[in-house]
C-alpha cells in the first residue's frame, strides 16, 4: 500500500511498504526547481497505516510493523530509521491519503521558457540567431543568417587552435600532437 501526505510549502511525502522494505521519499518543487530524495529502509511488514507527525526536529514516521514500532526522523532531505522514540504528544499529527500507485510519482518537469532579447546598457543579446552586439563590436553565431555582417563574418578563417585540448598546454598552429601529452591537435 502506498501513502502520501502534503507537508506544505511545496513538499509531498510519499510512503510505499515492499514485502519487509519501506519507501520514503520527500518531493519538493517550486518556481523552476524540483527536488527529490528517496531512501528504501528495512522496518518490517507494516501491521497498520503509517501515521506522520510534525515535531519540532522535522517529521516523523511511526509505523506499526511485525517487528514493533518503528520510527523514521525526516529532517530536510535526510530520511533515517530513528533509535529515540520522539515526543509524539506535542506533535502535530498529519493527515495521510492512501495512493493507488505503488511507486513513488516523480514530479513532472516543467519545460523552460525560451530565452528573451535582453538588454542592458549597451549590450544586447539574443538567442535565434545567437547573436551579441555590444557598442559598435558584433558576434554572431550559427548559420541561416544572410545579411552583411555575417557575410563578412564567414569570409574570415576560423581561428586556429592554439591549445591542447587534452592538456591545455600552448601548441603552434602547425602542430599535429601535442608536445607535452602526444594529443593530436587536428
Amino acid at each position: 500500500m502506498a501513502y502520501v501526505c502534503d507537508l506544505g510549502s511545496g513538499q509531498q511525502l510519499y510512503l510505499d511498504t515492499q514485502g519487509t522494505h519501506t519507501t520514503v521519499a520527500i518531493a519538493s518543487s517550486s518556481a523552476g526547481q524540483q527536488q527529490q530524495a528517496t531512501s528504501s529502509l528495512q522496518t518490517g511488514a507494516w501491521s497498520s497505516p503509517p501515521e506522520v507527525y510534525r515535531t519540532s526536529g522535522g517529521v516523523g514516521v511511526k509505523l506499526q510493523t511485525v517487528n514493533g514500532t518503528q520510527f523514521i526522523q525526516i529532517q530536510g532531505s535526510h530520511i533515517a530509521l530513528s533509535t529515540a522514540v520522539p515526543p509524539l504528544s506535542t506533535a502535530e499529527q498529519l493527515p495521510m491519503q492512501q495512493t493507488i500507485s505503488t511507486q513513488t510519482p516523480k514530479a513532472s518537469m516543467q519545460p523552460m521558457e525560451p530565452m528573451k532579447p535582453m538588454t542592458m546598457g549597451t549590450m544586447q543579446m539574443n538567442l535565434k540567431p545567437m547573436e551579441m552586439r555590444m557598442g559598435n563590436m558584433e558576434m554572431r553565431m550559427g548559420s541561416g543568417s544572410t545579411d552583411s555582417a555575417s557575410a563578412a563574418s564567414a569570409a574570415t578563417p576560423a581561428p586556429t587552435r592554439q591549445f591542447c585540448g587534452q592538456c591545455g598546454v600552448s601548441v603552434k598552429p602547425s602542430d599535429r600532437f601535442c608536445t607535452s601529452c602526444g594529443h593530436p591537435t587536428t
